[in-house]
C-alpha cells in the first residue's frame, strides 16, 4: 500500500504522472523510518531531518506538514497494510512540476510507501560474515548537500552493482580527498580500543539518524571516547571493529575488510543500549 498525497490506494495503482521533479531531476528528499506497532521510531529526530532537507533544497514546506500531521500520515498507512512485526516506510517529497531547472512551481507532492519487515527489534545474523570493501569507481563530495538524503543516488546504485558482482556484501565510500565517509546504506563507525570513530559531517557523510542517536549515547558513556574525525582507508585495518547504522537494521557489524577481520564486542553492547533508546 501507498500513501499518495493522503489518499491511500494499493501499491499497484497508476500513481505517479511522467511529468515529475524527482523523476526527471532528481528534486526529491525522503526519509526511511522504523515503526514498529504504533511507534514510529525516532520520529521526531526524522520529521526535523526532513524539514531540513526541503529547506536546503529550498523546497516549499506546507503549513499542513505539522509533526502530528506526517506521523498520522505514516500510522494511517501502515495500519493499512497487512499486518507485521514491523514496517520500512519511505516519506518522499517531490517538488510540484515546472518545466527545466529553475522549477516554475511552488508545490511540493509526496508519497509513503510501507514494505513489511519480519523482525521489530534491531539486530543482525552474528553466524553470518559481512564483508566490505572500497568503491574507488567515484567519489562523494564532501558538503552539505551530501548530507541530505535526496533521490539522487547513482554513487550508491553503482557501488551496489559493484558489491554484488564481486561478492561483497557492503562497499564503503569515499570523498574526494580520499577519506572514507559512509557505506551505501549507512554511517560507518570504528572503534579502537575505548574511542568510537566517525566521520564529521563537513566530510559528506549523510547525516543520519541512527548516527546521532548513537553520539548521544557515547557523549554520556563512561567507558568509551567519541571522535568525530576523517578516516583514512589505512585506519580500517588497524581497526578492533567497524559497524554500519541505519534507521532499520540499526547496526550492522562489519566481520572482514580485505584479510582483517573484526570482533563485535563495542557493536553489540551498543545495539542493546539503541534499542532500549528506540523504545523509549
Amino acid at each position: 500500500m501507498i500513501n499518495y498525497n493522503g489518499k491511500i490506494q494499493a501499491q499497484e495503482a497508476p500513481h505517479i504522472g511522467l511529468e515529475n521533479r524527482g523523476l526527471h531531476y532528481g528534486d526529491a528528499v525522503f526519509e526511511t523510518i522504523k515503526v514498529v506497532g504504533n511507534k514510529i521510531l525516532f520520529a521526531e529526530p526524522h520529521y526535523f531531518r526532513l524539514m531540513s532537507a526541503m529547506r536546503i533544497m529550498r523546497m516549499s514546506i506546507p503549513m499542513t506538514f505539522t509533526p502530528e500531521f506526517i506521523y498520522q500520515e505514516i500510522l494511517d498507512l501502515t495500519q493499512a497494510c497487512s499486518p507485521a512485526p514491523a514496517y520500512r516506510v519511505k516519506f518522499l517529497v517531490w517538488r510540484s512540476w515546472g518545466g527545466g531547472y529553475e522549477p516554475t512551481a511552488e508545490e511540493v507532492s509526496y508519497m509513503i510507501q510501507c514494505t513489511p519487515l519480519q523482525a521489530s527489534d534491531y539486530g543482525f545474523d552474528s553466524h553470518r560474515p559481512y564483508t566490505v570493501e572500497l568503491f574507488k569507481d567515484h567519489y562523494m563530495a564532501s558538503g552539505l548537500l551530501s548530507n541530505v538524503k535526496t533521490n539522487n543516488r547513482a554513487i550508491n546504485v553503482l557501488g551496489s552493482i559493484y558489491a554484488k558482482e564481486n561478492g561483497f556484501d557492503n562497499c564503503l565510500l569515499l570523498n574526494e580527498q580520499k577519506q572514507v565517509i559512509e557505506a551505501l546504506n549507512g554511517n560507518l563507525f570504528l572503534v579502537k580500543g575505548y574511542t568510537v570513530k566517525t566521520p564529521p559531517l563537513a566530510d559528506g557523510c549523510l547525516k543520519g539518524i541512527i548516527r546521532g542517536a548513537l553520539l548521544e549515547l557515547l557523549a554520556q558513556h563512561p567507558d568509551y571516547i567519541l571522535e568525530e574525525a576523517s578516516i583514512s582507508p589505512f585506519e580500517l585495518q588497524r581497526a578492533d571493529e567497524l559497524f554500519i547504522t541505519n534507521a532499520v537494521i540499526g547496526l550492522q557489524p562489519i566481520s572482514q575488510f580485505r584479510k582483517k577481520q573484526f570482533r563485535t564486542v563495542v557493536g553489540q553492547e551498543l545495539l542493546s543500549l539503541l534499542q532500549a533508546k528506540a523504545l523509549s
